[in-house]
């Protein structure tokens, strides 16, 4: 079993942005938010950046933006508790795309804030999924949806049932996922050219934002920000003149 564990743990490593993981920075004390470009010289942008994620979505400029176009058929394989987050990877050789612009963006993970990074004319949701894409060229996607509470989610329910409780630790899934099923079923969304929310904040990030929420359960909520042990949601950044279409 500690093999199977080694195994799922190299297979998220090897095929997810290096954002992802675990490092010296934290949201709270004297490695949170306002003090991530101190940590390291490779952080500038998250103090100097123009286009830093997330932000408040308060007006946006009508588009007519097509609903989003997603081929969602592969389960993740394995889910990680890299000390800033909960993420669930999927295999290497997955097919999982979503279409931005006819281009195919592969999914790599998706991840967990609570509350909201995003938030909605100043409105903050008790959590927000990441949905992290990757196209050919290596340029990023985002897909966020938000999460009310109320009904317990029934494919959320699988990936807590395996949630690592402690940092670093990781876990094969048993259960298939389907990732479907954490959309809502309106798929309009608002999009805006943003960043990475965690160093080193690198910027070019299409970023699409589900107008819609979904539900999780109060208890769930709590399952997840008792093994978090505080908020892991970056502060919203100003717009610098930056447009939210819809």
């Amino acid at each position: 079993m500690k093999t199977q564990l080694r195994v799922a743990a190299l297979l998220i490593t090897g095929m997810l942005p290096a954002f992802a993981m675990a490092s010296h920075w934290s949201y709270e004390g004297k490695d949170s938010p306002e003090h991530w470009s101190e940590i390291d010289a490779n952080n500038q942008l998250c103090r100097q950046g123009m286009n830093q994620s997330p932000i408040d979505i308060n007006k946006a400029m009508q588009a007519h933006l097509r609903p989003l176009n997603t081929a969602y058929a592969d389960s993740p394989i394995s889910i990680i508790n890299n000390g800033h987050t909960i993420q669930a990877g999927f295999a290497e050789k997955a097919k999982d795309i979503v279409t931005i612009d006819d281009v195919a963006f592969q999914l790599q993970q998706v991840h967990f804030h609570a509350p909201s990074e995003n938030t909605l004319h100043g409105k903050h949701y008790a959590m927000e999924m990441h949905m992290v894409h990757k196209n050919a060229d290596g340029e990023i996607a985002v897909v966020a949806v938000m999460f009310e509470t109320g009904a317990a989610n029934e494919e959320l329910a699988k990936l807590w049932q395996a949630m690592p409780a402690k940092a670093e630790e990781s876990s094969a899934l048993k259960q298939k996922i389907d990732v479907n099923k954490l959309l809502p079923a309106d798929l309009t969304h608002y999009r805006f050219s943003g960043s990475l929310t965690t160093p080193p904040c690198s910027e070019g990030v299409r970023w699409l934002v589900m107008k819609h929420p979904v539900t999780l359960s109060a208890q769930q909520l709590k399952q997840f920000t008792d093994v978090m042990h505080h908020d892991n949601n970056r502060p919203v950044q100003p717009l610098h003149g930056r447009v939210i279409v819809e």
